[in-house]
């Protein structure tokens, strides 16, 4: 079992480690975007600061989460980019692999947060 969860967390980590270096970088292609698509997009390049940042975290969340000393940290920096993701691949651009890919994701950092519920208690008493 710590081999799975070991394995699970190390893909999961470097995962938002590659989506926050693109966010930098800008190696992987965009599909092709709609009118309204296109819309949003030109939103938060009008925000020049918002995607370094989500970029920034994502980053350093899932550099977080691949070490496994802090990966209870890593998993509360990557939570709300993550409620961000389920909610844009739910409602903004349905398709089924794209709700299936986030809530697993999703699965996986709250199975890291319950298994590391010790360490949050001194943030909640």
């Amino acid at each position: 079992m710590k081999i799975v969860k070991f394995i699970l967390c190390l893909l999961f980590g470097l995962m938002f480690i590659n989506a926050g270096l693109d966010k930098f970088l800008h190696y992987m292609p965009m599909p092709e975007a709609d009118e309204a698509t296109k819309k949003v997009y030109a939103a938060f390049g009008e925000l020049s600061w918002l995607m370094p940042l989500v970029g920034a975290v994502e980053f350093v969340g899932g550099l977080l989460f691949v070490i496994p000393k802090t990966r209870a940290l890593g998993a509360i920096v990557i939570l709300p980019v993550m409620v961000g993701i389920i909610l844009h691949n739910t409602f903004k651009f349905p398709t089924s692999t794209g709700i299936t890919i986030s809530l697993i994701l999703f699965l996986i950092n709250l199975w890291v947060i319950i298994d590391n519920r010790e360490k949050y208690k001194a943030l909640i008493s």
